[in-house]
Protein backbone atom coordinates (compact mmCIF):
# COMPACT_ATOMS: atom_id res chain seq x y z
CA UNK A 1 0.00 0.00 0.00
CA UNK A 2 1.34 3.44 -0.88
CA UNK A 3 1.32 6.51 1.26
CA UNK A 4 -1.79 7.79 -0.54
CA UNK A 5 -3.77 4.68 0.36
CA UNK A 6 -3.45 2.82 -2.96
CA UNK A 7 -2.25 -0.81 -3.22
CA UNK A 8 -0.37 -2.36 -6.14
CA UNK A 9 -2.20 -5.44 -7.48
CA UNK A 10 0.14 -6.60 -10.24
CA UNK A 11 1.25 -5.83 -13.83
CA UNK A 12 -1.30 -5.11 -16.54
CA UNK A 13 -2.70 -7.97 -18.56
CA UNK A 14 -1.13 -8.52 -21.95
CA UNK A 15 -3.20 -8.69 -25.19
CA UNK A 16 -2.83 -11.39 -27.85
CA UNK A 17 -0.36 -10.73 -30.63
CA UNK A 18 -1.88 -8.65 -33.42
CA UNK A 19 -4.95 -7.60 -31.44
CA UNK A 20 -5.95 -3.93 -31.69
CA UNK A 21 -5.01 -1.75 -28.81
CA UNK A 22 -7.98 -1.03 -26.63
CA UNK A 23 -8.51 2.59 -25.71
CA UNK A 24 -9.70 3.19 -22.17
CA UNK A 25 -13.34 4.10 -22.04
CA UNK A 26 -12.63 7.36 -20.31
CA UNK A 27 -10.58 8.58 -23.30
CA UNK A 28 -13.55 8.51 -25.79
CA UNK A 29 -15.68 11.64 -26.13
CA UNK A 30 -19.17 11.97 -27.59
CA UNK A 31 -19.36 14.13 -30.77
CA UNK A 32 -20.39 17.72 -30.10
CA UNK A 33 -23.99 18.62 -31.01
CA UNK A 34 -24.63 20.51 -34.24
CA UNK A 35 -24.82 24.27 -33.93
CA UNK A 36 -28.42 25.39 -34.58
CA UNK A 37 -28.87 27.84 -37.44
CA UNK A 38 -29.01 31.45 -36.39
CA UNK A 39 -32.30 33.30 -36.97
CA UNK A 40 -32.29 35.75 -39.84
CA UNK A 41 -33.63 39.26 -40.04
CA UNK A 42 -37.24 39.29 -41.22
CA UNK A 43 -37.59 40.83 -44.68
CA UNK A 44 -39.84 41.08 -47.75
CA UNK A 45 -39.94 37.79 -49.68
CA UNK A 46 -38.81 37.72 -53.28
CA UNK A 47 -41.41 36.56 -55.81
CA UNK A 48 -40.13 33.47 -57.67
CA UNK A 49 -40.26 33.59 -61.48
CA UNK A 50 -43.73 32.73 -62.73
CA UNK A 51 -45.39 33.08 -59.32
CA UNK A 52 -48.24 35.57 -58.82
CA UNK A 53 -47.19 38.78 -57.03
CA UNK A 54 -49.81 38.39 -54.29
CA UNK A 55 -49.70 36.71 -50.88
CA UNK A 56 -53.51 36.73 -50.73
CA UNK A 57 -56.07 36.69 -53.53
CA UNK A 58 -57.02 40.17 -54.71
CA UNK A 59 -60.06 41.61 -56.54
CA UNK A 60 -59.45 43.73 -59.62
CA UNK A 61 -59.63 47.07 -57.82
CA UNK A 62 -56.78 46.05 -55.52
CA UNK A 63 -54.37 44.46 -58.00
CA UNK A 64 -51.79 47.15 -57.23
CA UNK A 65 -51.69 45.82 -53.65
CA UNK A 66 -48.94 43.29 -54.32
CA UNK A 67 -46.37 42.07 -51.81
CA UNK A 68 -44.11 44.87 -53.13
CA UNK A 69 -46.76 47.56 -52.62
CA UNK A 70 -45.58 51.03 -51.62
CA UNK A 71 -47.59 54.24 -51.42
CA UNK A 72 -45.29 56.04 -53.87
CA UNK A 73 -45.69 53.56 -56.72
CA UNK A 74 -49.07 54.91 -57.94
CA UNK A 75 -47.70 58.46 -57.83
CA UNK A 76 -44.73 57.44 -59.95
CA UNK A 77 -47.01 55.62 -62.39
CA UNK A 78 -49.40 58.55 -62.65
CA UNK A 79 -46.57 60.98 -63.32
CA UNK A 80 -45.07 58.65 -65.90
CA UNK A 81 -48.41 58.14 -67.64
CA UNK A 82 -49.17 61.86 -67.77
CA UNK A 83 -45.82 62.82 -69.27
CA UNK A 84 -45.64 59.99 -71.80
CA UNK A 85 -49.24 60.35 -72.95
CA UNK A 86 -48.91 64.11 -73.43
CA UNK A 87 -45.84 63.60 -75.60
CA UNK A 88 -47.24 60.65 -77.56
CA UNK A 89 -50.62 62.22 -78.32
CA UNK A 90 -49.03 65.46 -79.53
CA UNK A 91 -46.70 63.51 -81.80
CA UNK A 92 -49.61 61.54 -83.27
CA UNK A 93 -51.65 64.67 -83.94
CA UNK A 94 -48.71 66.46 -85.55
CA UNK A 95 -47.86 63.45 -87.69
CA UNK A 96 -51.41 63.19 -89.04
CA UNK A 97 -51.82 66.93 -89.60
CA UNK A 98 -48.53 67.12 -91.50
CA UNK A 99 -49.88 64.64 -94.02
CA UNK A 100 -52.60 67.13 -94.97
CA UNK A 101 -55.31 64.48 -94.84
CA UNK A 102 -57.18 66.28 -92.07
CA UNK A 103 -57.98 70.00 -92.46
CA UNK A 104 -57.48 71.88 -89.22
CA UNK A 105 -60.87 73.57 -89.64
CA UNK A 106 -62.68 70.20 -89.54
CA UNK A 107 -61.15 68.79 -86.34
CA UNK A 108 -64.49 68.84 -84.50
CA UNK A 109 -66.39 66.92 -87.20
CA UNK A 110 -66.06 63.35 -85.90
CA UNK A 111 -68.08 61.86 -88.77
CA UNK A 112 -65.20 62.82 -91.06
CA UNK A 113 -63.07 59.66 -91.53
CA UNK A 114 -59.78 61.54 -91.21
CA UNK A 115 -60.81 63.40 -88.06
CA UNK A 116 -62.11 60.23 -86.44
CA UNK A 117 -58.91 58.37 -87.35
CA UNK A 118 -56.81 61.14 -85.81
CA UNK A 119 -58.92 61.18 -82.66
CA UNK A 120 -58.83 57.42 -82.25
CA UNK A 121 -55.08 57.13 -82.80
CA UNK A 122 -54.39 59.86 -80.25
CA UNK A 123 -56.32 57.81 -77.70
CA UNK A 124 -55.09 54.35 -78.66
CA UNK A 125 -51.50 55.27 -77.75
CA UNK A 126 -52.64 55.29 -74.11
CA UNK A 127 -52.75 51.47 -74.03
CA UNK A 128 -48.99 50.80 -74.30
CA UNK A 129 -48.34 53.73 -71.96
CA UNK A 130 -50.56 52.15 -69.29
CA UNK A 131 -48.64 48.90 -69.75
CA UNK A 132 -45.35 50.75 -69.41
CA UNK A 133 -46.54 52.37 -66.17
CA UNK A 134 -47.37 48.96 -64.74
CA UNK A 135 -43.96 47.62 -65.67
CA UNK A 136 -41.84 50.56 -64.50
CA UNK A 137 -43.73 51.93 -61.50
CA UNK A 138 -45.11 48.65 -60.16
CA UNK A 139 -42.73 46.03 -61.53
CA UNK A 140 -45.62 43.99 -62.92
CA UNK A 141 -46.65 42.56 -66.26
CA UNK A 142 -49.10 44.37 -68.50
CA UNK A 143 -51.76 41.68 -68.05
CA UNK A 144 -52.65 42.84 -64.54
CA UNK A 145 -54.18 45.93 -66.11
CA UNK A 146 -56.67 43.68 -67.94
CA UNK A 147 -58.07 41.27 -65.34
CA UNK A 148 -57.42 39.32 -62.17
CA UNK A 149 -55.97 36.48 -64.24
CA UNK A 150 -53.10 38.62 -65.49
CA UNK A 151 -54.37 38.63 -69.08
CA UNK A 152 -57.31 39.67 -71.25
CA UNK A 153 -59.96 36.92 -71.18
CA UNK A 154 -60.88 36.67 -74.84
CA UNK A 155 -63.49 33.96 -74.14
CA UNK A 156 -65.74 36.58 -72.52
CA UNK A 157 -65.84 39.04 -75.41
CA UNK A 158 -68.34 37.32 -77.71
CA UNK A 159 -71.01 36.48 -75.10
CA UNK A 160 -70.68 39.96 -73.62
CA UNK A 161 -70.93 41.61 -77.04
CA UNK A 162 -74.37 40.27 -77.90
CA UNK A 163 -75.61 41.35 -74.47
CA UNK A 164 -74.32 44.87 -75.10
CA UNK A 165 -75.88 44.96 -78.58
CA UNK A 166 -79.23 43.81 -77.19
CA UNK A 167 -79.27 46.58 -74.59
CA UNK A 168 -77.06 49.56 -75.30
CA UNK A 169 -77.06 49.05 -79.07
CA UNK A 170 -80.84 49.12 -79.12
CA UNK A 171 -80.76 52.14 -76.84
CA UNK A 172 -78.55 54.05 -79.29
CA UNK A 173 -80.91 53.24 -82.17
CA UNK A 174 -83.92 54.46 -80.18
CA UNK A 175 -82.09 57.61 -79.10
CA UNK A 176 -81.11 58.53 -82.65
CA UNK A 177 -84.62 57.73 -83.84
CA UNK A 178 -86.07 60.13 -81.28
CA UNK A 179 -83.62 62.84 -82.32
CA UNK A 180 -84.75 62.51 -85.92
CA UNK A 181 -88.33 63.20 -84.82
CA UNK A 182 -87.33 66.56 -83.40
CA UNK A 183 -88.88 69.42 -85.45
CA UNK A 184 -86.43 70.90 -87.90
CA UNK A 185 -84.24 67.80 -88.08
CA UNK A 186 -83.53 66.52 -91.58
CA UNK A 187 -81.82 63.41 -92.83
CA UNK A 188 -79.18 64.30 -95.39
CA UNK A 189 -78.08 60.77 -96.11
CA UNK A 190 -74.64 59.22 -95.56
CA UNK A 191 -71.80 61.64 -94.91
CA UNK A 192 -69.11 62.02 -97.61
CA UNK A 193 -66.66 59.15 -97.42
CA UNK A 194 -69.06 56.98 -95.46
CA UNK A 195 -67.36 53.78 -96.59
CA UNK A 196 -64.04 55.05 -95.25
CA UNK A 197 -65.82 56.07 -92.08
CA UNK A 198 -67.04 52.50 -91.65
CA UNK A 199 -63.51 51.19 -92.15
CA UNK A 200 -62.11 53.58 -89.55
CA UNK A 201 -64.91 52.83 -87.09
CA UNK A 202 -64.66 49.05 -87.36
CA UNK A 203 -60.85 48.94 -87.22
CA UNK A 204 -60.00 51.61 -84.67
CA UNK A 205 -63.06 52.47 -82.57
CA UNK A 206 -62.93 49.22 -80.53
CA UNK A 207 -59.27 49.96 -79.74
CA UNK A 208 -60.11 53.57 -78.86
CA UNK A 209 -62.83 52.33 -76.52
CA UNK A 210 -60.43 49.85 -74.94
CA UNK A 211 -57.87 52.61 -74.43
CA UNK A 212 -60.32 54.75 -72.48
CA UNK A 213 -61.24 51.78 -70.31
CA UNK A 214 -57.60 50.91 -69.63
CA UNK A 215 -57.14 54.49 -68.42
CA UNK A 216 -60.34 55.22 -66.45
CA UNK A 217 -61.71 51.86 -65.25
CA UNK A 218 -58.24 50.36 -65.30
CA UNK A 219 -55.19 52.28 -64.17
CA UNK A 220 -56.85 55.31 -62.56
CA UNK A 221 -59.45 53.24 -60.71
CA UNK A 222 -56.86 50.77 -59.44
CA UNK A 223 -54.57 53.63 -58.46
CA UNK A 224 -57.27 55.32 -56.35
CA UNK A 225 -58.55 52.11 -54.75
CA UNK A 226 -55.06 50.96 -53.75
CA UNK A 227 -54.63 53.90 -51.36
CA UNK A 228 -57.62 52.86 -49.21
CA UNK A 229 -57.34 50.47 -46.29
CA UNK A 230 -60.51 48.60 -47.30
CA UNK A 231 -61.01 47.38 -50.85
CA UNK A 232 -64.75 48.04 -50.98
CA UNK A 233 -64.37 51.68 -49.95
CA UNK A 234 -61.57 52.18 -52.44
CA UNK A 235 -63.61 50.64 -55.26
CA UNK A 236 -66.62 52.90 -54.58
CA UNK A 237 -64.55 56.08 -54.35
CA UNK A 238 -62.61 55.11 -57.48
CA UNK A 239 -65.83 54.45 -59.43
CA UNK A 240 -67.33 57.84 -58.56
CA UNK A 241 -64.12 59.79 -59.10
CA UNK A 242 -63.19 58.19 -62.43
CA UNK A 243 -66.78 58.52 -63.70
CA UNK A 244 -66.58 62.26 -63.05
CA UNK A 245 -63.16 62.49 -64.73
CA UNK A 246 -64.40 60.42 -67.67
CA UNK A 247 -67.40 62.69 -68.19
CA UNK A 248 -65.32 65.86 -67.86
CA UNK A 249 -62.77 64.54 -70.37
CA UNK A 250 -65.52 64.45 -73.02
CA UNK A 251 -66.17 68.20 -72.57
CA UNK A 252 -69.95 67.99 -72.09
CA UNK A 253 -71.76 71.18 -73.11
CA UNK A 254 -74.40 70.96 -70.36
CA UNK A 255 -75.27 69.28 -67.08
CA UNK A 256 -77.48 66.57 -68.57
CA UNK A 257 -74.78 65.51 -71.00
CA UNK A 258 -72.33 65.40 -68.09
CA UNK A 259 -74.75 63.18 -66.16
CA UNK A 260 -75.17 60.91 -69.19
CA UNK A 261 -71.41 60.33 -69.40
CA UNK A 262 -71.19 60.04 -65.62
CA UNK A 263 -73.78 57.25 -65.53
CA UNK A 264 -71.90 55.52 -68.34
CA UNK A 265 -68.73 55.60 -66.23
CA UNK A 266 -70.53 54.15 -63.22
CA UNK A 267 -71.99 51.34 -65.33
CA UNK A 268 -68.55 50.51 -66.73
CA UNK A 269 -67.07 50.38 -63.22
CA UNK A 270 -69.94 48.19 -62.05
CA UNK A 271 -69.50 45.53 -64.73
CA UNK A 272 -65.74 45.63 -64.16
CA UNK A 273 -66.33 44.70 -60.54
CA UNK A 274 -68.90 42.05 -61.48
CA UNK A 275 -66.47 40.29 -63.81
CA UNK A 276 -63.03 40.94 -62.29
CA UNK A 277 -61.63 42.65 -65.37
CA UNK A 278 -62.07 45.19 -68.15
CA UNK A 279 -63.66 42.94 -70.77
CA UNK A 280 -67.28 43.85 -70.01
CA UNK A 281 -66.49 47.57 -69.83
CA UNK A 282 -64.55 47.45 -73.10
CA UNK A 283 -67.45 45.71 -74.84
CA UNK A 284 -69.94 48.23 -73.42
CA UNK A 285 -67.85 51.16 -74.62
CA UNK A 286 -67.07 49.67 -78.03
CA UNK A 287 -70.68 48.75 -78.86
CA UNK A 288 -71.87 52.21 -77.84
CA UNK A 289 -69.27 54.08 -79.90
CA UNK A 290 -69.52 51.86 -82.97
CA UNK A 291 -73.31 52.17 -83.01
CA UNK A 292 -73.20 55.95 -82.57
CA UNK A 293 -70.72 56.59 -85.38
CA UNK A 294 -72.19 54.08 -87.83
CA UNK A 295 -75.72 55.43 -87.41
CA UNK A 296 -74.68 59.07 -87.22
CA UNK A 297 -72.69 58.75 -90.42
CA UNK A 298 -75.60 57.03 -92.11
CA UNK A 299 -78.15 59.78 -91.38
CA UNK A 300 -75.73 62.58 -92.19
CA UNK A 301 -75.82 65.86 -90.31
CA UNK A 302 -79.16 65.25 -88.69
CA UNK A 303 -77.77 64.10 -85.34
CA UNK A 304 -74.85 65.15 -83.20
CA UNK A 305 -72.38 62.62 -81.88
CA UNK A 306 -71.28 64.89 -79.06
CA UNK A 307 -74.45 65.57 -77.08
CA UNK A 308 -78.14 64.65 -77.08
CA UNK A 309 -80.26 66.76 -79.45
CA UNK A 310 -81.95 69.90 -78.13
CA UNK A 311 -85.36 69.43 -76.56
CA UNK A 312 -84.96 65.76 -75.71
CA UNK A 313 -81.98 65.84 -73.34
CA UNK A 314 -83.73 64.36 -70.35
CA UNK A 315 -85.44 61.62 -72.35
CA UNK A 316 -82.16 60.61 -73.96
CA UNK A 317 -80.40 60.44 -70.59
CA UNK A 318 -83.20 58.31 -69.17
CA UNK A 319 -83.09 55.94 -72.15
CA UNK A 320 -79.32 55.62 -71.89
CA UNK A 321 -79.59 54.92 -68.17
CA UNK A 322 -82.17 52.20 -68.73
CA UNK A 323 -80.07 50.61 -71.48
CA UNK A 324 -76.91 50.65 -69.38
CA UNK A 325 -78.80 49.30 -66.37
CA UNK A 326 -80.12 46.45 -68.51
CA UNK A 327 -76.59 45.60 -69.63
CA UNK A 328 -75.35 45.57 -66.04
CA UNK A 329 -78.23 43.27 -65.09
CA UNK A 330 -77.46 40.87 -67.95
CA UNK A 331 -73.79 40.76 -67.04
CA UNK A 332 -74.63 40.06 -63.41
CA UNK A 333 -77.04 37.29 -64.40
CA UNK A 334 -74.48 35.75 -66.76
CA UNK A 335 -71.80 35.30 -64.11
CA UNK A 336 -73.06 31.80 -63.35
CA UNK A 337 -72.67 30.64 -66.95
CA UNK A 338 -69.63 32.70 -67.95
CA UNK A 339 -67.86 32.00 -64.64
CA UNK A 340 -65.48 34.98 -64.76
CA UNK A 341 -62.62 34.86 -62.29
CA UNK A 342 -63.18 37.45 -59.55
CA UNK A 343 -59.97 37.06 -57.53
CA UNK A 344 -56.34 36.84 -58.53
CA UNK A 345 -54.17 33.79 -57.89
CA UNK A 346 -51.86 34.02 -54.89
CA UNK A 347 -48.90 32.27 -53.27
CA UNK A 348 -48.31 33.14 -49.61
CA UNK A 349 -44.58 33.80 -49.21
CA UNK A 350 -44.84 35.68 -45.93
CA UNK A 351 -42.63 34.55 -43.02
CA UNK A 352 -43.24 35.01 -39.33
CA UNK A 353 -41.06 37.88 -38.10
CA UNK A 354 -38.17 36.91 -35.79
CA UNK A 355 -35.85 39.02 -33.72
CA UNK A 356 -32.52 39.85 -35.28
CA UNK A 357 -29.58 37.68 -34.32
CA UNK A 358 -25.99 37.55 -35.57
CA UNK A 359 -25.31 35.14 -38.37
CA UNK A 360 -22.78 33.25 -36.14
CA UNK A 361 -23.35 31.89 -32.70
CA UNK A 362 -20.72 30.10 -30.57
CA UNK A 363 -21.07 26.38 -30.04
CA UNK A 364 -22.19 25.23 -26.60
CA UNK A 365 -19.53 23.72 -24.30
CA UNK A 366 -18.60 20.11 -24.97
CA UNK A 367 -20.20 17.54 -22.65
CA UNK A 368 -18.18 15.50 -20.21
CA UNK A 369 -16.47 12.39 -21.66
CA UNK A 370 -18.62 9.28 -21.68
CA UNK A 371 -17.56 5.67 -22.16
CA UNK A 372 -17.74 4.22 -25.64
CA UNK A 373 -19.72 1.02 -26.01
CA UNK A 374 -17.60 -2.11 -25.84
CA UNK A 375 -14.46 -0.47 -24.37
CA UNK A 376 -12.42 -2.07 -21.53
CA UNK A 377 -12.93 -1.21 -17.93
CA UNK A 378 -10.30 1.06 -16.30
CA UNK A 379 -7.03 -0.59 -15.31
CA UNK A 380 -7.74 -2.92 -12.42
CA UNK A 381 -4.25 -2.54 -10.94
CA UNK A 382 -5.29 0.61 -9.18
CA UNK A 383 -8.12 0.50 -6.74
CA UNK A 384 -8.93 2.75 -3.83
CA UNK A 385 -8.46 1.09 -0.49
CA UNK A 386 -9.34 3.12 2.51
CA UNK A 387 -8.98 6.85 3.01
CA UNK A 388 -5.91 9.03 2.53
Amino acid sequence: MTEQGWSYVGPPATRPWGAAEQVPRSWVQAPPPAVPPAPVRAGRPVTPPGAPPFDVRRPYAWLMRTRDWAWWRPLLGLLMFGVLYAVASVLVVLAVLLTGLVPVADLLELTDPGVLLLTNLSLIVAIPIVWAAWAVAHGLGRGWSSSVTGKLRWRLLVPLTWRAVATLGVGVVVTIGISLLEPGTTVTGPVPGYVWLLVVVLLTTPLQSAAEEYVFRGYLSQLVAAWFRTERTGAVVAAVLTAALFSAAHAPPDVLTFLDRFVFGLAASWVTRLTGGLEAAIVLHAVNNVAVFVLSGAVGGGVSTQSPPAGVFLLVVLLDTVAMGAYVALVGAARRTLAPELLSPAVDLRRAPVAWAPTWVPAPPLPAPVPADGGPEPDARWSRQGGA
